[in-house]
């Protein structure tokens, strides 16, 4: 008679996909599928409680219960952003079910290293905890900035209507006071950019504050995941060298399969670890606050990273999001004064729009179409040229003239704010003393080209 915690584990993860399915309003029958693995887990809790089943067939069920429900978020749309959940208890699931194997096909194995199998499993549960605290912590700040753009939404319509009565007023006072005209527009002028600034600044910073949070909270955790990967491997070499051996000869093939699996399991996790530790330091660096003042800059490494940056964010959100990407980046032109920070939010708002448009258009079907994103830097006799074209979509001509003001965006309603290319304008333009130019054919292609005063760096 044994009491396993994999069904207590896949009571919980079939309870939170339980929850969530009822709180996004989505698909009925799943949650009643996650109720029959609820009453599924309870009937294992009982069978495992019993002396009328064989042991090792309760933990196979057990173990393919929980497998079956932590891959859900990675095989079901529906549960796709329950993902977290399934990352939290996955280790622990792992461990316990490692811990098992061996406690059943290795049992001397296992009784003389019982105190790393528990230690293993200790670990993973203070994974599980942490990871569950993040969990929790995540949908709170997701919901508090669900909450900030509703009221920003709100607060956009009333400016919206205020700057609808200000216009009037300002006509109705023109026609009255011919006399105070050229007064009135400048004042009106100077009101709408600083309330453009004001806006920009405020979003800026507060996506900022809440990219660089999200990002302190999650490299902890990875740090972790990375460290013990690799310490796992260590041991697992150390494990092969000095146990192996010792082993009967009709068991050594079987275990030395088993430990090279999970070796490379281990190192797939350290090599996707990795990866995701360089990502979140990306995230980091582009969330810093501006200092605002200008500093020896790397253009060509400038635009080369965050290039790459932009392209592996969106291929995070979009697994079959693909695109082509062609540099030519001038040798000369060496280092020159710049805010690297902000540069690197226009040249990252440009890749985003780029790799966007080529996305829209391969969903067109078109046949022959390479979706292509082209970054060409250009050493001129005072200045420094950035190009960024794409084969997209381009921009339709009746609202080019618009495409530099605040709140306008052609993406559909939820995808865009319309402040990148407002703020990328003022950032090259008020920041740097440079020009944004567009030049795009409607279906065909869109070209950005940024001009920046060559001003060597010391």
């Amino acid at each position: 008679m044994n009491f396993e915690f994999e069904p207590v584990i896949a009571i919980i993860v079939a309870n939170q996909l339980r929850k969530k399915i009822k709180e996004e309003n989505i698909r009925p029958d799943l949650a009643q599928y996650m109720m029959y693995a609820m009453y599924t887990a309870i009937a294992l809790i009982c069978l495992g409680l019993s002396d009328f089943f064989n042991d090792i067939v309760v933990l196979a069920l057990n173990n393919l219960l929980v497998f079956g429900l932590i891959a859900l978020p990675y095989t079901t749309e529906e549960f796709k952003s329950s993902r977290s959940l399934s990352n939290a208890v996955a280790p622990y699931a792992v461990a316990t079910f490692v811990s098992n194997a061996f406690e059943t096909l290795f049992p001397k194995f296992f009784e003389s290293h019982n105190t790393v199998f528990g230690s293993a499993e200790t670990f993973a549960f203070l994974w599980a905890c942490a990871m569950w605290f993040v969990y929790r912590r995540q949908n709170k700040v997701l919901e508090l900035e669900r909450k900030r753009r509703r009221d920003e939404e709100e607060q956009n319509r009333m400016m919206a209507a205020m700057k609808v009565n200000l216009e009037s007023e300002v006509k109705q006072r023109t026609a009255e006071l011919t006399n105070q005209k050229e007064e009135l527009e400048h004042a009106l002028s100077e009101l709408r950019s600083t309330q453009a600034q004001l806006v920009q600044q405020e979003k800026m910073a507060s996506l900022g504050e809440l990219t660089a949070g999200i990002a302190h909270e999650i490299q902890n955790p990875l740090n972790f995941v990375n460290n013990f990967s690799e310490v796992s491997i260590e041991l697992l070499d150390e494990l092969k060298d000095e146990v192996l051996s010792k082993l009967p000869d009709d068991i050594k093939q079987e275990a030395d399969d088993i430990i090279n699996d999970i070796t490379q399991n281990l190192t797939k996790i350290n090599q996707h670890g990795k990866r995701a530790d360089a990502i979140v330091k990306g995230m980091l660096q582009h969330s810093r606050t501006t200092t605002g003042k200008k500093e020896p800059t790397d253009i060509n490494a400038l635009a080369d990273e965050y290039l790459r940056l932009s392209y592996h964010g969106l291929r995070a959100k979009d697994k079959m999001f693909n695109a082509g990407m062609k540099t030519s980046f001038d040798e000369n032109i060496g280092k020159i004064e710049a805010i690297p920070q902000d540069l690197g939010r226009v040249l990252l708002n440009l890749f985003n729009n780029s790799f966007y448009s080529v996305a829209e258009k391969k969903k067109q079907n078109i046949a022959g179409y390479e979706p292509t994103v082209t970054v060409v830097t250009r050493k001129l006799p005072n200045a420094v040229e950035i190009t960024v074209s794409d084969n997209g979509t381009g921009i339709p001509q009746k609202v080019l003239d618009k495409i530099y003001q605040p709140f306008f965006t052609t993406k559909p309603t939820g995808q865009g704010t319309g402040l990148g290319l407002s703020m990328s304008y003022d950032i090259i333009t008020k920041g740097h003393g440079g020009d944004l130019k567009v030049e795009t054919a409607e279906g065909e292609f869109a070209k950005f080209v940024i001009t920046i005063p060559d001003v060597k760096a010391n």
